[in-house]
């Protein structure tokens, strides 16, 4: 938790600090006679009054959150232009008569962060190939987390990419958590779930809950408890695993962990993975479905062959992707490792939370195919 709060708060920082910084530029923008004469403190205060008018614009057509998204990507893109005509200008004595690193940056940054837009309301499939010395047949795994239903897509959008997931023809269909969030309403949840049933694969359908799955402002606010939820995943022959394994056609198991925040948020307790697999058949693949990337060392050394993560929506924004990775915010932001004989696989989401943009990442679900080894 003081991990959040030192997020929190820097990133309180460094919205100002940008809000500051784009105040300042803006005026260098206007072209007229008199402008010079108006002083340092006048300047920015009109600089101030533009930008906090387009941001209050953001704010009107997205979000709050958002909108301080798209100030700090202007904030950073402006001082890397401001830069790189600042070296032209001591390098090679290059100058112009325009200030034209504010009109580059500002077109740089409305391209960005419309990619990011895209990159976030719009899914992938992405494709990873394993091979196994256990004796399984061979399998195609459809996966996907962070779906947060009624954020980049309601429940008919969402039925829209199952429809995608199905035309792969997956064996097994596995959810990583974060199913929905604060924001879905309780009939964007049936219908949703109702959709989800309709999935047809030879093995069925697996789900373990994440950190929003449970609801941050409590059912009142949405309209459904976490409970409402499970009822709704039974009724549609969804498989709940909360600290729970079922051994799937006498070849693989499918151990589902209860979310890391039960423990540290929630005060809860979850079991260790070495408490989760002590009575199963070793020889049997072992495949761990467990919302958050955490523990990866625990469960390379208990041996367990694959293990699925959501969470991360891949690392989300660049270059803030890339800072999670130095800090080691998770064992791992995105993509494919193995550690020992475990293979580890992060997705970035099929959706989003509050954040409408993926600079760093895309929106994407999970085929995997699985192969017995020579």
């Amino acid at each position: 938790m003081n991990m959040w709060i030192i997020i929190f708060w820097t990133s309180i920082v460094f919205a100002i600090t940008t809000l500051f910084y784009v105040s300042t530029r803006i005026p260098n923008l206007i072209e007229f006679a008199n402008l010079a004469e108006w002083g340092k403190f006048k300047q920015f205060s009109l600089g101030l009054l533009i930008t906090l008018g387009l941001t209050g614009m953001i704010i009107f057509c997205i979000d709050f959150i958002n909108a301080i998204i798209c100030v700090m990507y202007v904030a950073m893109i402006w001082a890397l232009s401001d830069f790189a005509f600042w070296l032209m200008d001591k390098l090679g004595h290059i100058t112009f008569e325009h200030y034209y690193a504010g009109w580059i940056a500002l077109f740089i940054s409305i391209i960005t962060l419309s990619i990011g837009w895209y990159l976030d309301h719009n899914v992938w499939q992405t494709t990873y190939e394993l091979e196994t010395n256990k004796n399984i047949p061979n399998m195609k795994i459809a996966m996907f987390a962070d779906s947060h239903i009624g954020t980049t897509f309601d429940d008919v959008g969402f039925a829209k990419h199952l429809e995608s997931i199905q035309a792969q023809n997956p064996d097994i269909l596995l959810i990583s958590g974060d199913y929905v969030d604060d924001g879905t309403t309780r009939q964007q949840m049936i219908n949703a779930t109702r959709a989800l049933g309709q999935i047809k694969t030879k093995y069925g359908i697996y789900y373990v809950s994440g950190n929003h799955d449970k609801g941050y402002y409590g059912a009142i606010h949405r309209g459904f408890s976490e409970n409402d939820l499970f009822n709704e995943l039974k009724k549609n022959d969804i498989n709940i695993l909360q600290d729970e394994s079922i051994l799937v056609n006498n070849s693989f198991y499918v151990i589902g962990r209860k979310d890391y925040s039960v423990q540290h948020e929630q005060g809860g307790k979850r079991k260790s993975i070495e408490e989760l697999i002590k009575n199963l058949d070793k020889s049997k693949y072992m495949l761990v479905l467990d919302h958050q990337p955490v523990e990866y060392d625990k469960e390379a050394e208990a041996g367990v062959d694959l293990v699925l993560n959501g969470h991360t929506h891949g690392g989300q924004l660049f270059p803030f992707n890339q800072i999670g990775k130095w800090i080691k915010a998770n064992d791992s932001i995105y993509g494919h490792e193995k550690r020992k004989n475990t293979d580890f696989i992060v997705t970035s989401g099929i959706s989003d939370w509050a954040i409408k943009f993926k600079t760093g990442t895309k929106s994407e679900f999970v085929i995997i195919n699985i192969k017995k080894g020579k």
